[in-house]
């Protein structure tokens, strides 16, 4: 449990350990990443057509594991009363910890879309364009954007039930959950809010060569 799926851990001794985040599935993609770096120092022609097969395999591996509906996912799709929710069950798969199709689903399409956007002299632009800013300090925004949410989102609460969110045992009342458009507006502030200190820490890193900051 503590290296690939979430649950109680139970001491021979007594007590028990909560287990929400295995460590292998990220840490795997993480390796691939590291991997995949020598791919993006060949000649540009040569990592984009790379890109595609690579991508195009892992989406294709997707759409066969996921139909034959018997390993890469601990639950299984199945049909619903329309085919958009029929689209919506199959492409369902489990994210904590990642399931094998769901890195399918994603990282393929990743792939994909990032051989389409090595463009010509697109690593000099990316200093000044929007994505290119996140896209050379990602682990940097990611532990911002957590930090971030978890006081944004405790500050919303707090604000609307007072001190007494403090106190929560279970679960929150009904009203404390929100649609899907606040859930994107708070989204786009936040990366918007990020965009100003992610753009300092990308001229940091471009400035400087410590070890350490390639890991951020």
């Amino acid at each position: 449990k503590v290296l690939h799926v979430r649950g109680a851990v139970i001491w021979p001794l007594g007590g028990r350990m909560q287990v929400m985040y295995p460590l292998v599935p990220w840490i795997g993609v993480m390796a691939t990443g590291y991997a995949f770096g020598r791919t993006m120092l060949r000649p540009r022609g040569e990592r984009r057509r790379r890109c595609f097969v690579l991508g195009g395999c892992l989406c294709a591996a997707f759409v066969v594991l996921r139909a034959v509906n018997m390993f890469g996912d601990p639950v299984a799709w199945t049909p619903q009363g329309t085919g958009l929710f029929t689209v919506f069950s199959f492409i369902n798969c489990e994210k904590y910890p990642p399931s094998l199709d769901f890195l399918l689903m994603t990282l393929g399409p990743a792939m994909v879309v990032l051989g389409l956007m090595d463009r010509e002299g697109a690593a000099k632009r990316s200093d000044r364009e929007f994505l290119g800013v996140f896209g050379r300090v990602p682990l940097f925004f990611y532990v911002l954007h957590v930090l971030v949410l978890q006081i944004a989102g405790t500050a919303t609460a707090w604000l609307r039930y007072g001190n007494e969110i403090f106190s929560w045992k279970g679960p929150p009342p009904p009203d404390y959950y929100v649609g899907l458009w606040p859930v994107y507006l708070a989204w786009v502030g936040v990366v918007l809010a990020l965009y100003p200190a992610c753009r300092w820490f990308a001229g940091v890193k471009r400035r400087r060569r410590d070890w350490w900051l390639s890991y951020l």
